[in-house]
């Protein structure tokens, strides 16, 4: 996307200058969606994941102290959309090729080989461009991570209503590993319920692999219920420890040691 100008030298002559587009039209993130496809009616840009290697720890965006635990800790993004994805957040410096914060997020990440695409919050009662919006700016982070830090990118599959599927995988159609999070879906009955159907759908829909799950409970039990269709078709369920998980598995230890004595 570039154009020519003639640019007027102090010495009367002319020179020609190419005009980038691109930059001047804001549409940095281009760089990265045109090296994979569109896909869907949305146009969706395509992730793939089929990785052997699993993350064992997950660190949010919010512990780099955490980033580096173990060699195959990953970082995920499941907090509140403000402390990843404000004005200075990591989509806007792709889609501004902000070069100063994007200097700021190679150091941050630097050694980082293994990530979650971010969890741009989704709502069954916001419009659908917001929607659609957020699930290609979730793409984009994806494929910036790849091709930038050379990382393994596992795709989040997050969803407002289960009817938002018919798009929502689209791009995904050769992934053999994604993610799934419970935060939130555990207690509520109609929740987990919800993301039963999901999970069915998704593993339905996709030839996977595994499912990699952030979920922060003190066992599994809510993993073997929510996932039990997964499993049935021999997909392989990896649950990572994270900060939370650990905090909850050890004040259950400390209460049944109380209990106990």
């Amino acid at each position: 996307m570039k154009r020519i100008r003639k640019h007027l030298l102090s010495n009367g002559e002319t020179k020609l200058e190419p005009i980038d587009l691109r930059r001047k039209m804001c549409l940095n993130y281009l760089e990265y969606s045109n090296t994979t496809h569109a896909c869907g009616k949305f146009d969706l840009p395509e992730l793939l994941c089929s990785t052997t290697i699993f993350p064992d720890y997950i660190a949010l965006y919010s512990e780099p102290g955490q980033y580096h635990r173990t060699p195959l800790t990953a970082v995920g993004f499941w907090q509140f959309d403000n402390v990843f994805d404000g004005i200075d957040g990591i989509y806007n410096a792709i889609y501004y090729s902000d070069k100063k914060l994007l200097k700021y997020y190679r150091q941050r990440f630097a050694g980082v080989h293994l990530f979650f695409t971010p969890d741009y919050s989704q709502f069954g009662d916001v419009d659908l461009i917001e929607q659609l919006m957020r699930l290609k700016k979730a793409r984009i982070v994806g494929l910036w991570f790849a091709l930038e830090l050379h990382a393994v990118v596992i795709p989040f599959i997050t969803v407002p209503t289960v009817a938002t599927l018919d798009y929502a995988l689209n791009g995904l159609e050769h992934c053999h590993v994604v993610a799934f999070s419970t935060k939130g879906y555990v207690r509520n009955l109609e929740e987990r319920n919800s993301l039963k159907e999901i999970i069915r759908r998704t593993v339905d829909t996709l030839e996977l692999d595994a499912i990699v799950v952030y979920d922060v409970c003190k066992d599994n039990r809510a993993i073997n219920d929510i996932f039990s269709y997964a499993k049935q078709r021999d997909i392989e369920i990896i649950v990572p420890m994270n900060t939370l998980k650990l905090r909850n598995m050890t004040r259950a230890e400390e209460r049944s040691k109380r209990e106990r004595y």
